[in-house]
Order: structure tokens, then sequence, then C-alpha cells
């Protein structure tokens, strides 16, 4: 029993080893690996000049986005409703979202951000949206997009605060 007990206390602690070696590794990394946060993006291209058209991130599937308070980073999906473009978080009512999910709380204190889309860099300002007269569009998006093609224009999981919607607009910092 003693050696079953050694056994499992070791595996436990190569497990807890790995665990904290990927978190150090991830936040020296040029943004995120996959679901785990990672550092200050170190590539891409800034964008400068007029404002985009969003609309070419109508079907891209995921970006990266960096807060700059605290400077950590993040893949993401994003949605483009009427030439605009959200990034929803949700689960936020969850235990696990309460654990997991702290970028949104972050970004209420200070939502400036860098976006980085296949290379490129947008300044961007994220602004927490709980109504809106494109939020039941937003949230129907998000469906089609994310959800296998469950479409509802329910706004009933962000006024629950289960789902928080944020909207990405222009920054000058």
């Amino acid at each position: 029993m003693k050696m079953l007990l050694k056994i499992l206390a070791g595996i436990v602690a190569v497990v807890v080893v790995a665990v904290v070696g990927l978190l150090i590794t991830a936040r020296m990394n040029d943004g995120p690996m996959e679901i785990v946060a990672g550092g200050a993006f170190t590539t891409g291209t800034l964008q400068t000049g007029p404002e985009p058209d969003w609309r070419f991130v109508h079907d891209v599937q995921e970006v990266q986005f960096q807060l700059l308070d605290p400077e950590r980073s993040r893949t993401t999906w994003i949605v483009e409703v009427n030439g605009r473009i959200y990034i929803p978080s949700g689960y936020m009512n969850t235990p696990w979202g309460k654990l997991w999910k702290q970028w949104p709380i972050e970004a209420e204190k200070d939502g400036r951000i860098l976006l980085r889309v296949d290379g490129q860099i947008y300044k961007r300002q994220l602004v927490r949206v709980m109504s809106s007269a494109d939020l039941g569009a937003v949230v129907s998006e998000l469906g089609r997009k994310y959800m296998g093609g469950l479409v509802s224009d329910s706004t009933d999981e962000v006024t629950s605060g289960n789902l928080w919607i944020f909207e990405l607009v222009a920054a000058d910092f």
C-alpha cells in the first residue's frame, strides 16, 4: 500500500511540474498556445491607416488578442456583424468559467488590446455590450459560426451574465 502511495505521489508531482512548466513556457511565448494564455506579441505588422473592412473576418474561426494590462495573450473566437467585430466569453456564471476566465474581468478594467489576425496587429478597445440593436444578430452569428448552425437571436445568456460580449472598437494608445 505504501509503495502504491509513493507511486501515486510521484505521478502527481510529475503532472504538477509539467503543468507549471507549460504555463511558464507559454508566458514567454509569442502569443498563446491554443487554450493556454501566452505572452506578449513579438511578431506581426501593426496596421496603420484607415479602419479595415472587418467583413474579412466573417469566416475566420480564431484570432489572437493580447491585453495590455496584464500583458497576456489568448486565442479566441470572433464574430462579425454589420462590419463590426465582437469577441464572446461564455460560461461566465459557471464554476469553470469563474476559475478559468479572468480575462473578461481584466478587460472591463482596462480593455486596451492588440488583435492579431493573419499576422496583422490592430489596436482595439474591448467594450462590453449588454444591450444593443445588433446584440441578437451577434448571438445568432455566434450560433451559426460555432454552435453547429444553432441559430438563435435570444439574448438571455447575455442578460443572465453567462455570456459576455465585447465589441472591438478602434483605439489610439
